[in-house]
């Protein structure tokens, strides 16, 4: 029987459900956690009917609140998080490897990710092309909670720009698996 999850986040938390249903080996009944975040079965469509009433009341959406441990301060705010990049040519076209620090792979602080994204442009300034970003901040968001001893992220320019949502949805990887 498959597993339907829900995380806080909309479609992202789609992919990232894909994927940790693929894993399998959850009860329905007992919640999933990853790193600091906890995945919670989906509720049911409608919540029971209070009496005297005539029509069932919609379950509660999900919120941010429902994602706990987020810090409210950065952690590592003098510490780098990108420890270097490197452009290099492949069979399918030219590639980016961002290798994140430790604090990098580790910082939970929301503004953490666009302080990131400038050390990439910093070290690559001609990363900044449409795309990129959302391949990077897919990465910050998702790889390193699914595969976070991953030694680089990377990000291809010939990639399609189709948006941060779809970019998710194409596990960080529009227009084809990465090679």
């Amino acid at each position: 029987m498959r597993r339907r999850w829900i995380l806080a986040g909309g479609p992202p938390a789609l992919a990232l459900a894909l994927v940790l249903t693929g894993c399998g080996a959850a009860e329905e009944s007992a919640p999933v956690v990853v790193s600091s975040l906890t995945l919670a079965p989906r509720p049911t469509e409608t919540t029971p009917t209070p009496a005297g009433s005539a029509a069932p009341i919609p379950a509660p959406a999900p919120t941010a609140s429902a994602v706990a441990g987020l810090p409210t301060a950065d952690p590592y705010p003098d510490q780098p998080l990108i420890d270097h990049t490197e452009w290099t040519d492949e069979i399918d076209g030219r590639r980016l490897h961002v290798y994140p620090t430790q604090a990098g792979r580790k910082d939970l602080f929301p503004a953490a990710l666009d302080r990131a994204w400038q050390e990439v442009l910093t070290d690559a300034p001609d990363a900044d092309t449409p795309g990129m970003y959302d391949q990077f901040r897919c990465h910050w968001e998702w790889a390193r909670v699914v595969a976070p001893d991953k030694p680089s992220w990377n990000l291809e320019p010939w990639r399609p720009a189709v948006g941060y949502d779809a970019t998710v949805a194409a596990l960080c990887n529009p227009g084809g698996p990465e090679r």
